[in-house]
């Protein structure tokens, strides 16, 4: 790749970067303030693409004149010094190209939403249950490792442990953009502590990602459209449990969604969450049908949770994690279930980025 091949691409750019900055100059733009987020975050974007492309351009043409240099110098030491340089400069310019075929992605409409995830166990019985709530865990410590908060919505386990149901929000920077990858069937293979025989098992449980719905949406619910229900929370070991009918169900008749929550010991409080859980499963329904109308990219579904159907594999006998959408492994499964996920996150956008930098030069 060379800035030739990116000259249309940057142009366009530049193009968007001062219509952004005219429209960001009007006052108006203060008084709608998922607007003026939208806007103000997609500058910045562009700002740090032109950046990285003016080191990368400033890397590349460092590596040309060194090359001159060595051609003609005869000095060995110099000769060294020069090769160590270009060897410096030739890692600079790879990191920046992998970087710049990242940004270069198009736009989610989503990526600046807050988002709503779901845990749940699949096929595997009470061994799916402990590997939801491995990767409860596993989500809550990325959050905080990035600086996002994090909020249980609903949370229902098991006796020995593990998790029947984790539904929580993120808020924060850039938490759509990296979480919509977590969304579909995730396979563990590895030997329950319920195996006396050390036999290896192989599990699975499903995880969805939702934008969260926000007042823009206009996503309306008709009172006539929702069946709402209260029941009492209950919890192993006598956790939790309330001694009112605090926890609140909601069926949505028209799509047949149900949502629930009994985290909170408000009725109140518990039917907001309800209500919040169920816009941002409206919210994917119409953005589905939108995008299958106007032949966008496909969201990946959850399917039915079946071994066979799998985004990721967890393999802790040889600490392996692999996600088989693009074919990448890593070997560092403790450190990735201590929170660092940007352990398998970092060269999945990587490749997303390079697949679609290829579609770019070749004018797709």
């Amino acid at each position: 790749m060379t800035p030739q091949d990116l000259a249309g691409v940057l142009a366009e750019m530049k193009k968007r970067h001062a219509e952004l900055e005219s429209a960001l100059a009007d006052p108006n733009v203060y008084s709608d303030r998922f607007r003026f987020r939208t806007l103000n975050r997609e500058r910045g974007q562009l700002e740090s693409f032109f950046r990285l492309y003016e080191t990368w351009t400033r890397s590349l043409n460092e590596l040309e004149a060194n090359s001159r240099m060595l051609q003609t110098e005869r000095d060995e030491a110099l000769r060294q010094l020069i090769e160590a340089d270009m060897a410096e400069l030739n890692a600079a310019v790879t990191t920046a190209e992998k970087q710049l075929g990242t940004m270069l992605l198009p736009p989610d409409p989503n990526d600046a939403r807050n988002t709503i995830v779901e845990i749940r166990p699949a096929a595997g019985g009470e061994e799916a249950a402990l590997f939801a709530g491995s990767m409860f865990r596993l989500y809550s410590k990325y959050a905080e490792r990035r600086g996002w908060k994090f909020e249980l919505l609903d949370l229902s386990e098991t006796g020995l442990g593990g998790v029947k149901e984790a539904v929580f929000s993120l808020a924060g920077d850039g938490v759509f953009s990296r979480m919509k990858f977590e969304s579909g069937v995730h396979r563990v293979q590895r030997v329950p502590v319920t195996e006396a025989s050390g036999r290896i098992h192989t599990s699975t449980i499903t995880v969805s990602v939702l934008p969260e719905a926000e007042e823009m949406d206009e996503i309306v619910l008709n009172p006539e459209d929702l069946e709402i229900s209260t029941f009492r929370s209950s919890g192993p070991g006598g956790q939790n449990v309330n001694r009112t009918d605090s926890a609140v169900r909601i069926v949505h008749k028209p799509s047949g969604i149900t949502v629930a929550s009994q985290q909170e010991r408000s009725q109140i409080r518990n039917r907001e969450i309800a209500l919040r859980i169920l816009k941002s499963k409206l919210l994917e329904i119409r953005q589905r049908e939108e995008a299958r109308k106007h032949a966008d990219s496909k969201r990946r579904q959850i399917g039915t949770g079946d071994r066979s159907e799998r985004i990721r594999t967890y393999n802790f006998p040889q600490s392996r994690v692999t996600d088989h959408r693009y074919g990448i492994s890593i070997y560092d499964l403790s450190g990735l279930m201590e929170g660092d996920l940007d352990l398998i996150l970092d060269p999945v956008l990587e490749e997303e980025g390079r697949n679609h930098l290829e579609s770019v030069l070749k004018g797709e």
